[in-house]
Order: structure tokens, then C-alpha cells, then sequence
């Protein structure tokens, strides 16, 4: 990628993070107050992170490395990964960003097509995870809740949201999706022109990409289950960081709790997507997934104000990361 363009996401990246500093509305004063209380912890949740985009980052480079015709250093992987997400939590409506930029940070070590089919499985596998957590967190629920009227209507909602997203994922994973979305889009006002423009002059390169994502779930099973499960993975272990912030604040908590506030908080808040960073969405869906499980609504608020700087200070450290370790 020409330094241009790095200069022009790490420029779009700081704006992101003052405007998002600027418009929270955060009382300071209680932010610091709430900060010493959970003290030593803060670091270990940064650390924490860490971990889960290791997981993130073995799940990408097995979907890279899957046919063993690319040599990619893991920690460019794993740099291009934290950055990537950075970029897509500073986005409004996200997965606008940081896609773009795995792409053209990875096209010189493996090739356009290569780079963009892994990261298309990869964000396919990212989201795909997503669906199987909220769909099997219902049954962890009924597990350890009773079952009333009004939830039971809500789980099977959520359950039947879920199987439908599933559904038409595999269906993907099977036969491709990238001519299928761009055939869609030549119907779609303001693009449709422009879409039908693109399709015709790189159709035999979306087709490859198709080929390559059908390849992965039909011959390569084992990489695209190990990958799967590292997602999913990801989503349970991130859920210590629930519990470590309401340990602080309540001696009342248990770890499965702990992912179920997690499941239903995140599947509220990417249903509001198009706010940096879920604004008020994150918050707001985790101080209803904590009342729902009969905790204090002041918690889910506390659990909210920490992971948003847990969140901020992360995007820092992937826009600097933008200018380091580059191939040239």
C-alpha cells in the first residue's frame, strides 16, 4: 500500500477518536472514579485483549494459509488484524474501514484475489461466529433460567433470527457470494450503475474469489471448523471481561452470566450499527441484558464505561500501528 493511503486511514482514525472523545457523553469525574476502583484490573483486561486477537489473528491466517501457497509472517497477520478492527470500530456502521485496508496491506504478499477472498471468509467467519454465540447462548438461558411467556417469545425470535442468518451464510460458503452481491447491487438506486461498471470489467476475478470461498468450505473442513471455533472461542473467552469489571463492583456474578450479558448485549447493539463505535447502543444493551438477569442496571453502565476505554485505548494502539513493520 502507498504511504498515502496509510497516511489517509491513520489520519481518519485519529478524527475518529477526538470526535468519539467529544461527543460521549461522559462525566470525567466519574470516569476516573471508576477507574481506580477497578485499579490493577484495567491492564489485565488490556491483556485480555491481547489474547482474543491472537485468537482473531489464528483464525485469518489458517483461512490465508489454507492451500500452503502463501507465506505470510504471522505478526503482519496479527498487526493488520488488531488494525483492521481498530479502523472498524471507529466506522460508522462498521466493516467499512478495516476491510479495505487488510486488503490492500495484504494484496503484496499473496495477490489481489487471495487477499481479497481470505478477508471476505474471514469477515464471513467473524459474523458467522457471531449467529452461532447468540443462537447457543438461548439454550445456556433455558439452562439456567425458568422460562416465562414474554421470554420465551423472545428466544424463539432471536433463536429463528439466528437460523435464518445461518442459513444463508452456508448457503454462501457453498457457492460464493461476491457476483451474487454485486448482481444485487446493480439493482440498488445511486450504485446500481456503478455496480454493473465493476462486474463487467473484473467478473473473471469475482468468480476466482467464489471459487476460493466455495473451496475452503467444501475441501479444507478442517480449516474451516478449527476457524470457526477459534471465533467462537474468542466470543466466550472476551466475556471474562465482564466478569472481571462486575467482580469489582458486586460479589454477586458467575462466569456463565457473564456470556450470557455478553450474547444479548452484543446482538442489541450490532442491530444499531451505524453509530463509531455503537454509541449508546453498547451501553444501553448492556444495562438491559444485566436487569434481565436481575442485576442492578447501574452495572451494566459501569461494565459499559470501562470496556468503551478498554475500546478507545485499543483503536489508539491500531492506528499506530499503521505506520510500523509496512513491506515496502
Amino acid at each position: 500500500m502507498k504511504n498515502k493511503f496509510r497516511n489517509l486511514f491513520l489520519l481518519f482514525g485519529i478524527l475518529a477518536i477526538a470526535i468519539m472523545l467529544c461527543t460521549m457523553e461522559m462525566d470525567y469525574s466519574d470516569i476516573w472514579k471508576n477507574l481506580k476502583r477497578v485499579g490493577f484490573w484495567f491492564p489485565v483486561i488490556m491483556l485480555l485483549w491481547f489474547f482474543v486477537y491472537l485468537i482473531n489473528t489464528c483464525s485469518w491466517y489458517l483461512i490465508i494459509r489454507d492451500d500452503r501457497k502463501f507465506c505470510v509472517p504471522f505478526w503482519t497477520v496479527c498487526k493488520l488484524s488488531i488494525t483492521g478492527f481498530a479502523i472498524n470500530y471507529a466506522t460508522p456502521g462498521g466493516l467499512m474501514g478495516g476491510e479495505p485496508y487488510r486488503i490492500m496491506e495484504l494484496t503484496p504478499y499473496v495477490g489481489v484475489s487471495k487477499a481479497t477472498s481470505s478477508v471476505i471468509l474471514y469477515v464471513m467467519m467473524h459474523i458467522f461466529s457471531h449467529f452461532w454465540f447468540w443462537f447457543l447462548s438461548i439454550f445456556l438461558y433455558i439452562a439456567l433460567y425458568p422460562i416465562h411467556s414474554f421470554m420465551a417469545v423472545l428466544l424463539t425470535a432471536i433463536g429463528a433470527f439466528c437460523l435464518l442468518a445461518i442459513y444463508f451464510f452456508s448457503r454462501g460458503y457453498k457457492n460464493g457470494m461476491t457476483v451474487k452481491t454485486f448482481l444485487f447491487l446493480q439493482k440498488v438506486p445511486f450504485v446500481k450503475k456503478w455496480a454493473h461498471r465493476f462486474l463487467a470489467v473484473r467478473k473473471g476475478t469475482l468468480e476466482q474469489i467464489d471459487s476460493q470461498i466455495a473451496l475452503l468450505h467444501s475441501q479444507h473442513k478442517i480449516t474451516f471448523y478449527s476457524s470457526l471455533l477459534l471465533e467462537l472461542s474468542a466470543r466466550i473467552i472476551s466475556s471474562l471481561e465482564i466478569y472481571i469489571i462486575l467482580s469489582v463492583f458486586t460479589p454477586d456474578v458467575n462466569w456463565w452470566d457473564c456470556v450470557l450479558i455478553l450474547a444479548f448485549s452484543s446482538l442489541f447493539s450490532n442491530l444499531i450499527f451505524f453509530f463509531p463505535m455503537q454509541l449508546g447502543a453498547r451501553e444501553g444493551g448492556l444495562a438491559l441484558a444485566v436487569d434481565g438477569l436481575h442485576m442492578s442496571a447501574a452495572l451494566g453502565v459501569y461494565v459499559g464505561l470501562i470496556t468503551r476505554l478498554r475500546e478507545l485505548l485499543w483503536i489508539a494502539i491500531g492506528m499506530a500501528l499503521i505506520k510500523v513493520g509496512n513491506k515496502k
